[in-house]
């Protein structure tokens, strides 16, 4: 079967690391016809503001699979992640970072067979990247988590579990704090763990899981996670088996697929035929497993292993290495090492991975009830908590709202309930509707009425009751 692949060098040591890639599975046999297009820095430099030009995204579109050499963010030109904007304009919604214990690699966790592999949601929470000036001087993040998107990464974590034979999936959350947008996530997790019971399915606080990590990493096998959790998370991961040297990654999604090292371009080292390039060869491996090319996969992977045990061949960030090779002659090893296998830890054995479809539609969640009961309205003012909730409360009730309290990052400090809040300037004032919720002429009314007292508005949130239950979070010290 021949196959074809779009091929981004990259930036930096990128067109070293991925040439030797290529020249690895060239030399397996598959018959694949890479397609050599461009994104990163050269792009930006060009004048394209993402990074990715419009013949890269035809490729990409018609090859359905990528793999790809770190790029480069410039700073001063350019706008966001070209990183980012390949997975994003393919909803590519898992990133799958594996992690596992390298013959040869010395680390504090040596000999505690490692073998972890993280699955982060790739394209909502806080890297959607949505930002605002709130005020001169408080600035806004939205934090965007979807039923869907937390399915479809979810059902990718148990599928992955099942194509490798792992018998748990842990998710990890900070649902405790975050209880609407984590929340979500954790929810999902339990709705869905029901189908797979054939995996031990448990939820762990983000935090409790990072700290797990490092003192007892072998009690993990896979982990879901959220998109920034997962980006630390998965970091963390790399360090316990030697770094990001030695991490590959797959941005999975339906009917496509980006391959990537963790590992950035590292301009300093370009050309100097030193890199390691193990990380976006084992991302060249994963590529392979997801073509269908187990059997080649598995060879190279236990090629990779074999020459990284044995130290005689290998590039200088492996630890205690006594005459390092550069990138080329790395490749050439591995490539004689064909056939052969470690004395320990080899490749371990995979099924194809099953990506579940998912219905189609921008409505996934049908619901019995819900209401609009009243609004947050975000207010800009020099005034005291006292001062601004005397005027709101005068003037709320022409307009069909009663002030319940007004908070300050999230600190309810009107009606005063004693605490000691150091208030900026932006706050959070909660009205309840006391009939119907108003009409939008009304809100408008009201918050001209706001304007002409000196109050600038930012932005308001409808409160909503879903099923009878809020769906809206409370201040802290909110009754």
């Amino acid at each position: 079967m021949s196959h074809i692949v779009s091929l981004i060098p990259g930036d930096g040591i990128g067109p070293e690391v991925v040439a030797a890639t290529r020249k690895i599975i060239d030399a397996s046999g598959i018959k694949i016809e890479w397609e050599e297009v461009q994104a990163g820095a050269s792009v930006f430099k060009k004048g394209v503001p993402s990074g990715v030009p419009e013949e890269t995204i035809r490729s990409i579109a018609r090859t359905r699979c990528v793999l790809k050499g770190p790029l480069e963010t410039p700073v001063g030109f350019g706008e966001k992640s070209a990183n980012v904007t390949l997975r994003k304009l393919f909803e590519t919604f898992a990133n799958i970072r594996p992690v596992r214990e390298f013959p040869g690699v010395s680390t504090p966790f040596s000999g505690r067979n490692l073998d972890i592999v993280v699955v982060r949601e790739n394209v909502e929470d806080l890297y959607a990247g949505i930002e605002h000036m709130q005020t001169p001087g408080v600035a806004q993040c939205l934090k965007l988590i979807s039923h869907k998107g937390c399915e479809k990464v979810i059902r990718t974590g148990f599928e992955l579990a099942r194509s490798e034979g792992r018998k748990s999936v842990h998710c990890a959350t900070k649902a405790n704090i975050m209880k609407l947008t984590e929340g979500m996530m954790k929810r999902v997790f339990e709705q869905v763990a029901r189908e797979y019971a054939d995996i031990r399915a448990e939820h762990i606080i983000i935090d409790n899981c990072a700290h797990q990590m490092v003192k007892k990493p072998e009690q993990f096998e896979v982990i879901i996670t959220t998109n920034m959790n997962g980006d630390i998370l998965s970091d963390l991961s790399s360090g316990l088996i030697g770094g990001l040297g030695f991490a590959p990654s797959a941005n999975i999604g339906s009917g496509i697929a980006i391959f990537e090292a963790v590992h950035g371009s590292a301009p300093k080292y370009a050309g100097q035929d030193v890199a390691n390039p193990t990380a976006v060869l084992l991302s060249g491996v994963l590529m392979l497993r997801y073509l269908g090319e187990i059997e080649t996969a598995r060879m190279i992977e236990n090629a990779v292993l074999a020459t990284i045990e044995e130290k005689r061949t290998v590039t200088k960030d492996i630890p205690g290495v006594q005459n390092p090779v550069g990138t080329r002659a790395y490749a050439e090893a591995v490539i004689a090492n064909f056939g052969r296998k470690p004395s320990r830890l080899e490749a371990r054995d995979y099924r194809p991975l099953r990506i579940p479809p998912l219905p189609q539609g921008a409505v996934t969640v049908k619901t019995d009830s819900r209401r609009t009961i009243g609004c947050d309205i975000f207010l800009e003012s020099a005034h005291s908590p006292a001062e601004l909730g005397n005027l709101l409360e005068t003037l709320a009730p022409a307009y069909g709202f009663k002030l319940k309290m007004i908070s300050n990052r999230g600190t309810q400090v009107f009606p005063d309930r004693g605490a000691q809040t150091d208030c900026v300037d932006h706050w959070r004032c909660r009205h309840l509707s006391t009939g119907d919720f108003p009409k939008a002429e009304a809100l408008g009314a009201y918050l001209s009425a706001l304007e002409a007292n000196g109050l600038r508005w930012m932005h308001i949130e409808k409160l909503e009751e879903i099923n009878g239950s809020p769906g809206y979070t409370k201040a802290q010290g909110e009754d």
